[in-house]
């Protein structure tokens, strides 16, 4: 069923697009041994330095383990995002760190837990509740818009439409029925960014509507271009109303393990979430919210792995080069490559393991199917340019010995 001409209805959960992508390439490749000495370019997991500041900062709070963390988090935590929020973002006011700031163990527990808020929180909609996300997505946003009872609304970022969706021709009908939209922006995988007036004119058709916009902003400091990635916060006007950003640092600060991030935005809808998550959300525990602290507050180690990061792009567009599709994308570390000429994604992936051993996800696993069959990412392979320069040199000349 169609809700709009750039809209696709859901496979249900039970079917293999509802199941992890990582789960199902494990399944795809069980049985075969590697061509060659394994490198993964499959999950999105930065191997960068760990910054030096971590293990001082941990040792010297060690005694706060012994306490239950405020699930809320620490002042201190809270004023070091605003304060950071501030410095980042062309903000049209300061972010209350009282109101305005909740804490996270990762941004992926608060992207899930966001829409369980979301569905009671927004109240009766004209019609079955959606939730809108982009396709290919971040799974975190179908499991939530599934376990909070909405129908999750698939919308197409494909190269005909610049990787992102076409929020502008979404109908009302749709937008009457909708309890929130997830953004991505720079993107997962494509690494497209939205524009400050893109995300400014999606925030007032949505507060025209009682929605809201779950921003996942996981990749805002990888940016590959001159200038950094506008943030919804900022294109949110005098007030964020409807309006809720994610951030962590697993991707800013190269720290996945530490499991922190934050979420920041509409006051009402926090103090819901705040309720909400007080039953039953993870707490952060102190000494990691201090390191937290530490980290928003020091750039170089972000610089440096921003440095570290364009240099891996160069050296993609030049062992590359026009082949498989190649773009260098705005933001974020992946690349999408185009293996439809190939033979396709699963097959291109089986290839790639047992010839070259390179482990790449099928672009298929990230995108649902929909009813007519089509899938935004079959044809393409996700790279996870995670590893160290040398190592990813390696890995991108095997990519093009094997597959010419």
């Amino acid at each position: 069923m169609q809700t709009g001409d750039r809209a696709e209805r859901t496979v249900p959960a039970a079917a293999p697009a509802g199941r992890s992508p990582f789960v199902r390439l494990a399944e795809l490749l069980a049985g075969g041994a590697p061509g060659k000495s394994p490198i993964s370019l499959a999950v999105g997991e930065p191997r960068h330095p760990i910054p030096a500041f971590v293990g001082p900062v941990l040792a010297a709070n060690l005694d706060r383990f012994g306490r239950y963390p405020m699930t809320r988090g620490t002042e201190r935590f809270r004023t070091a995002v605003a304060a950071w929020l501030g410095r980042r973002y062309a903000l049209a006011k300061p972010v209350d760190p009282e109101t305005e700031i909740l804490v996270l163990n990762g941004s992926r527990e608060g992207l899930f837990l966001a829409a369980l808020c979301a569905r009671s929180y927004v109240g009766a909609r004209k019609g079955a509740p959606a939730m809108l996300m982009p396709n290919p997505f971040y799974q975190a946003y179908a499991a939530g818009a599934d376990a909070a009872g909405c129908e999750a609304i698939t919308l197409p970022a494909t190269r005909a439409n610049g990787y992102l969706p076409d929020f502008a021709a979404l109908p009302d009908a749709l937008l009457a029925r909708t309890v929130a939209i997830y953004l991505c922006s720079p993107a997962n995988p494509q690494g497209a960014v939205m524009s400050r007036e893109a995300l400014a004119r999606l925030i007032a058709r949505t507060r025209q509507h009682g929605a809201l916009v779950l921003a996942d902003e996981c990749y805002s400091e990888i940016w590959l271009g001159r200038s950094a990635p506008p943030g919804a916060l900022e294109a949110a006007g005098a007030n964020f109303q409807g309006v809720v950003a994610f951030n962590s640092l697993s991707k800013r600060s190269s720290l996945p393990g530490l499991r922190c991030g934050f979420c920041a935005g509409d006051p009402d809808f926090l103090r819901a979430f705040l309720d909400f998550r007080n039953l039953g959300a993870p707490q952060v525990p102190e000494p990691v919210q201090e390191v937290a602290v530490t980290a928003y507050g020091e750039e170089t180690h972000v610089e440096e792995n921003r440095r570290l990061y364009r240099a891996k792009f160069d050296l993609a567009g030049r062992i590359l080069g026009p082949r498989y599709g190649y773009r260098r994308p705005d933001g974020g570390f992946f690349l999408w490559l185009d293996v439809s000429p190939l033979g396709g994604d699963e097959q291109v992936t089986k290839k790639l393991w047992r010839e070259a051993g390179l482990r790449v996800v099928p672009g298929s696993y990230l995108a649902r199917t929909a009813p007519d069959g089509s899938n935004p990412g079959a044809g393409y392979l996700r790279l996870a340019l995670v590893d160290d320069l040398a190592t990813t040199e390696s890995a991108l000349h095997r990519f093009v010995e094997c597959l010419g």
